[in-house]
């Protein structure tokens, strides 16, 4: 498949498209900083074959479409840095989510925070406390997150939200609890296995425009 992702650079980004060209894929990734994704996942040599590397602004309509102007897949690991605006991550999704309809590509897959809750959660505590000081320390972030949630929501595009606890720099375990945030849910993951959960739903419709958690 031809995967258009974006927040390629970030610490999930990273091992996202490291995974998708393992598997055989072709990516276009849509980055600020072209050279900190080259450092990341190149060699002295370039850039591995099948990436293609996009400098340009998720906030800027015309580079979200020729990111993902040609691509089957959109997958999405923004995340806040230090001068994104706050609606950064919701005002991107609209851009994805008008390009998508303009090229008739169906399936986004979208990460996210646990914090971000649908109705079937069975939070325990550690995870509503988790919850209650992300709206205290970063009201903002969680809101972005919750309102590029509904985007994805109201349309009717092919959307998976996939949402995760506390994500790590650890290697990979390949196994992870997949479902709602409730008794069997962890507080952490490894972000290569975020990476590996994202990259199984490309054409699984198990999860479809759902928001499963996984953790460890």
């Amino acid at each position: 498949m031809k995967l258009a992702i974006f927040g390629a650079s970030g610490r999930t980004g990273v091992p996202l498209v490291q995974q998708a060209l393992e598997q055989g894929h072709t990516v276009k990734a849509l980055v600020r900083s072209p050279d900190k994704l080259k450092d990341a996942v190149g060699d002295p040599l370039g850039l591995p074959d099948g990436l293609e590397v996009i400098q340009g602004d998720a906030m800027n309509t015309a580079d979200i479409a020729k990111t993902i102007d040609g691509c089957d897949v959109v997958l999405s690991t923004l995340g806040h840095g230090k001068n994104s605006p706050k609606d950064m991550q919701t005002v991107a999704t609209k851009h994805m989510v008008g390009a998508m309809k303009e090229r008739n590509i169906a399936r986004i897959i979208s990460l996210t925070g646990a914090a971000v809750s649908v109705p079937d959660d069975q939070p325990k505590v550690a995870d509503r406390i988790f919850g209650f000081l992300m709206g205290l320390f970063a009201k903002d972030v969680l809101e972005d997150a919750k309102n590029h949630a509904e985007v994805l929501r109201k349309s009717d595009r092919e959307y998976i939200i996939v949402r995760g606890p506390r994500l790590t720099e650890g290697d990979p375990k390949g196994t992870y609890y997949v479902g709602l945030v409730g008794k069997e849910s962890g507080t952490q993951i490894a972000r290569a296995d975020v990476a590996h959960f994202m990259l199984t739903q490309l054409e699984d419709d198990t999860w479809l425009r759902q928001a499963p958690m996984v953790s460890y």
